[in-house]
């Protein structure tokens, strides 16, 4: 980081303690005209970096202490630690959201590539349980990313602007000492561990919240009954135990919901999410059930009649009015919100324990290694440029996948590459895989194109250099990012 980085980077580390400090003792009725007055200086600061009328649209809602999301965001104010608030906005949101985009986009430029803003990795493929179905058991229980592995990753990856890393595995609580030492070292990033959540104690939470840049997503799909019959008697009660601890320390968390055909209801109910928001839970990723390795059950896929039914309930529950304080998002369902498939680097992808790059956690292909090449060289592997080349792979972002949706797609680019399944238990040929999911990309596709037509959307634009080089490099930050990318 330069000097200059550095001195940008302590300002607005001192900008988000002040203003922490500003609102943090208040009552939500004195927050509203302070809140109001922050939005209009973010305003100067930023300029039209988040769309045209996000600016009004946050001065209305932080007016209101009526307000959902005011409400919402006074209780992060009032219930996270005032170190975890600080490292989540100076890491996730001027380091990653702000300063990280800038580099990331004149990157993709100047390497001619997809350059993602997130990179997920496991550190181990141990798991300290043996939950029905999970895929990633099919890796085994031996494979581990070194600490230097995983700082080298981090190391070159904050050399192309990306600084928000996310853990899965196995279960990479397993390394947790590595984890938070990994947090410590790499200070000026945002880390997140997707859990089961039972490794989660009172010592190590007293750890997340001195480093303050570790969040967590726990893997809950329902209640007690649900929960146990597929991960083991007890461990639900467990979870609860290590969300009742987060909260009490102050910790950012949320939590990460696959969806089947068994459990779909449950887990978008009024009850369920009570229960989630009265834990402490900020947040909650949806993911579709994907039918990867030789023995997924293909009748847990949910039906057309259940996903158009959750595409309408995530914005119920999300929405400005009505619905929970709690933000959710189904990355199936909201590809209006992302332009589509994110994968293959464009905006995440994904290194097994074994150090394979892959497009995608569901996508288990590759013809790269960490060991062997470095980050921007598994970023232009051919796999990865085939993504970048046929995304986005359908104008309906309610079709996102190339797996799931348009399963000849996914084919296709593994044919075309030579790319090979990196499954080391049992190898899948990635025409198995995807004649899985042709029966449901067929019955699907009328549900999807119907609901894209009917619904209001804002298709955003497939953002990479392809697309928007000129427009980008039109502005006044796109010309600094550039000539510093090219400076390098």
């Amino acid at each position: 980081m330069s000097i200059k980085d550095m001195a940008e980077r302590k300002a607005a580390d001192a900008a988000i303690c002040g203003i922490l400090k500003y609102v943090g003792k208040d009552t939500p009725e004195q927050r509203a005209p302070k809140m109001v007055k922050l939005i209009d200086l973010a305003e100067k600061m930023f300029g039209d970096n988040f769309g045209e009328g996000f600016y009004d649209g946050a001065r209305k809602m932080a007016a209101d202490p009526n307000n959902k999301w005011t409400q919402f965001t006074n209780r992060m104010l009032d219930e996270l630690d005032f170190n975890v608030a600080r490292m989540q906005a100076l890491n996730l949101g001027y380091q990653a959201a702000i300063r990280g985009t800038s580099e990331i986009r004149a990157n993709r430029i100047k390497y001619g590539c997809n350059i993602p803003w997130l990179i997920l990795m496991d550190p181990t493929s141990a798991c300290n349980l043996r939950c029905t179905g999970c895929w990633a058991a099919e890796y085994g229980y031996k494979l581990n990313l070194s600490f230097e592995d995983m700082d080298r990753i981090v190391t070159q990856g904050k050399e192309l602007g990306t600084y928000f890393y996310m853990f899965t595995g196995g279960e990479p609580l397993v390394r947790k000492d590595d984890i938070i030492k990994l947090c410590k070292k790499h200070h000026d990033c945002a880390f997140s561990a997707y859990t089961n959540g039972t490794l989660i104690d009172e010592e190590f939470c007293k750890q997340v919240v001195e480093v303050g840049n570790l969040s967590f997503s726990v893997s809950v799909e329902g209640f007690e009954d649900t929960n146990d019959a597929r991960r083991g008697q007890g461990v639900y009660s467990r979870v609860m135990h290590a969300m009742d601890l987060m909260k009490q320390y102050g910790i950012f968390f949320g939590v990460s919901v696959c969806y089947t055909r068994k459990n779909l209801e449950t887990v978008v109910s009024d009850e369920f999410l009570d229960m989630l928001i009265d834990k402490g839970c900020r947040f909650g990723w949806y993911f579709h059930y994907m039918p990867v390795g030789v023995d997924a059950d293909v009748e847990l896929m949910p039906t057309p009649e259940q996903r158009e039914y959750i595409y309408h309930r995530i914005r119920e529950i999300r929405g400005f009015e009505g619905g929970k304080q709690i933000y959710v998002m189904d990355f199936q369902n909201d590809g209006e919100y992302v332009g589509g498939c994110i994968a293959g680097g464009r905006n995440y992808f994904h290194i097994n324990a074994n150090g394979d790059a892959e497009p995608c956690v569901f996508i288990h292909y590759s013809s790269a290694n960490i060991h062997e090449k470095s980050i921007l060289e598994c970023l232009r592997q051919p796999l990865f440029m085939a993504y970048r080349d046929n995304q986005e792979f359908n104008e309906n972002h309610l079709r996102p996948c190339p797996m799931l949706e348009n399963p000849e797609i996914l084919q296709k680019m593994v044919d075309e590459t030579g790319a090979k399944s990196t499954d080391l238990i049992t190898p899948e040929d990635v025409h198995s895989l995807c004649g899985k999911c042709v029966h449901y990309a067929e019955e699907w596709k009328p549900v999807a194109d119907k609901l894209w037509a009917e619904n209001p959307h804002h298709k955003m634009n497939y953002d990479n250099h392809k697309n928007h080089q000129k427009e980008y490099l039109e502005t006044e930050v796109g010309k600094k990012a550039y000539k510093k990318a090219m400076s390098k």
